[in-house]
């Protein structure tokens, strides 16, 4: 815990999963709520987010998809009707990390036109967003994801890792997150912080090196 907690003081970019994370839901489950298919989407989800399923990251992210077939006028509704809910104490911990001069991203595998509204209420800016993106037909009709997208596929958060260290040459990459795509992002990143605040994942809890449940741990580290 207290080489994690080094890195994590030092840390010149510290990259940060989105759903249960800096938001306290998994978006992808609200939406399959909205879309009224809310209990098969989330079993899906569970078994993602915990790696106990014989499916793909991508196959998992498909099937869910398929069940709530959102076009993007319901999208657009469902947007309106449900603002993101950041997690308590995210915004200053955001912030305390901009005044050191640490970059801030946001690596997720939820979906850009939901994730953008995050990183503005966040001040972090679009170019450092990696995430999902929908497609639609020219009519609004759902047509799936853009599978060229870094986290549409399985170890894609660890593909950010590396692609932030060769383009900026990082030295103490921190991946903060609920769920096994985020540790599995350590290596390359330097440091992997588990956070529980809004689920507790055994296999996380017990595996990473440092494990908060709430942003305030991270901030009273910054201010030691």
């Amino acid at each position: 815990m207290e080489d994690t907690m080094a890195i994590f003081r030092m840390a010149d970019a510290v990259c940060f999963d989105v759903d249960s994370t800096v938001i306290q839901d998994e978006a992808i489950d609200e939406l399959a709520k909205f879309c009224g298919v809310g209990h098969q989407v989330e079993q899906l989800t569970k078994e993602a987010m915990s790696g106990n399923t014989d499916m793909t990251y991508q196959e998992a992210l498909k099937a869910r998809l398929d069940l709530c077939n959102p076009s993007k006028q319901l999208l657009e509704k469902f947007k309106r009707s449900h603002p993101p809910r950041l997690t308590n104490g995210i915004e200053l911990l955001v912030e305390k990390l901009h005044q050191r001069g640490t970059h801030v991203f946001l690596v997720t595998g939820g979906f850009a036109s939901l994730v953008t509204e995050v990183a503005k209420k966040l001040n972090i800016p679009d170019e450092n967003v990696f995430s999902n993106r929908l497609l639609f037909y020219y009519d609004g009709t759902f047509h799936g994801f853009d599978t060229r997208q870094y986290t549409a596929s399985t170890g894609g958060k660890a593909l950010v890792m590396d692609h932030l260290k060769q383009s900026f040459g990082y030295q103490r990459l921190v991946m903060v997150g609920d769920g096994g795509t985020d540790m599995e992002a350590c290596p390359p990143a330097d440091a992997f912080i588990g956070f529980g605040g809004n689920q507790v994942r055994p296999n996380i809890q017990n595996a990473a090196q440092w494990y908060v449940k709430d942003f305030k741990e991270l901030i009273d580290a910054l201010d030691d």
